[in-house]
């Protein structure tokens, strides 16, 4: 009895270490580094280090894996289709995703690099990715932290406010969400060291010739009728609102809703102008300015009186004229009316 005993405890022995051996087999403990050198791998081709993931590959690194992860993904989600809508800014926000993800690698070397991704979806490629993390609207960027099962609920979404300062905004939601250290954002230069040493060649020559003109006067920096222009120009660029127009990154004009064919060039409403808006406006001041110049630095100079005369009362005519239309779009955008100030006495 105790030799069957024995046997049955070999027995039991041997199938203990079997098991052991093939659930050690089927678990491959090299997956998840093998996972993280096909990710290096596919960083390493892709230009600024950011992978293009399909439905496939957020099967093969995200889906299908088991948590906790040994990595945690930032996906940025494009449609090539909405690229043409100024408003979305598609294409600037994937230039700043790739500035972020080229610092990143930049300011990060050995293991600590292997912790992060950088990866984009395009919807005409990947709509069951887009609706497996439920996204319906863009711009979007979603963070997968190395716990995160549920792709729709428990992914971290960057808010649409954090845009605004576009690759600084995204570094500090990666370090926030990820405690990770994104590191100096570094862009790339706006000239390149071909195009630099070019430019340095072409001063080097012409600078004899430049130094000749100078001495005697004969640059454009010496033609009166090129300051007049300038001075005009940055005027207009001051009074039109241009610079409101340029960091707000507002459109000329936008579709009208209600008629698809039909463009509106003059938004109601205190909360938004668009770049026409600012044109017009503009170009109405510039007259104004214009004529008030004339009249004080030229008409004086002109010896007939009834000239002066008739010159003047069409000057104060467009002004008035000019001013009015102003006053008239500022109480149709903000709802609030100006009304002249008639001293008592003359009520």
């Amino acid at each position: 009895m105790a030799i069957n005993n024995n046997k049955l405890l070999s027995l039991l022995f041997l199938l203990a270490s079997v098991s052991s051996i093939v659930s050690a087999s089927f678990s491959d403990p090299d997956s998840d580094s093998d996972l993280i050198n096909e990710l290096v791998s596919l960083r390493s081709a892709a230009e600024s280090g950011v992978i293009r993931l399909d439905d496939h590959g957020i099967s093969k690194f995200l889906t299908s894996v088991s948590t906790p992860r040994p990595y945690s993904i930032l996906v940025f989600f494009d449609a090539t289709q909405l690229h043409s809508k100024s408003e979305l800014r598609l294409q600037e926000l994937r230039r700043e995703f790739g500035i972020v993800s080229a610092s990143f690698l930049a300011n990060n070397n050995g293991s600590q690099g292997t912790k992060l991704f950088f990866c984009e979806i395009e919807f005409s490629k990947s709509q069951s990715s887009f609706q497996l993390f439920g996204v319906n609207a863009l711009p979007h960027i979603r963070l997968v932290s190395p716990l995160t099962s549920n792709l729709r609920d428990e992914s971290g979404q960057m808010d649409q406010s954090d845009y605004s300062r576009l690759a600084e905004s995204m570094a500090e939601f990666v370090e926030q969400r990820t405690k990770l250290t994104v590191g100096p954002i570094k862009r790339p230069p706006l000239l390149s060291k071909s195009q630099i040493s070019v430019i340095v060649a072409l001063i080097v020559v012409s600078s004899p010739f430049i130094i000749k003109r100078i001495l005697k006067g004969e640059t454009l920096l010496h033609d009166r009728r090129l300051w007049l222009s300038g001075a005009i120009f940055i005027y207009f660029f001051s009074v039109a609102g241009t610079m409101h127009n340029i960091i707000r990154k507002m459109p000329m004009f936008l579709q009208d809703r209600n008629d698809p064919n039909k463009l509106v060039f003059f938004y109601q409403g205190s909360g938004m102008q668009l770049g026409a808006e600012g044109f017009a406006v503009g170009f109405l001041y510039t007259v104004v300015g214009l004529l008030l110049a004339f009249v004080t630095n030229v008409l004086v100079k002109v010896k007939n009186l009834n000239a002066q005369r008739l010159v003047m009362l069409f000057a104060l005519f467009v002004s008035f004229w000019a001013v009015k239309k102003v006053v008239y779009l500022d109480n149709w955008k903000t709802g609030y009316g100006i009304h002249p100030y008639w001293p008592s006495s003359w009520r």
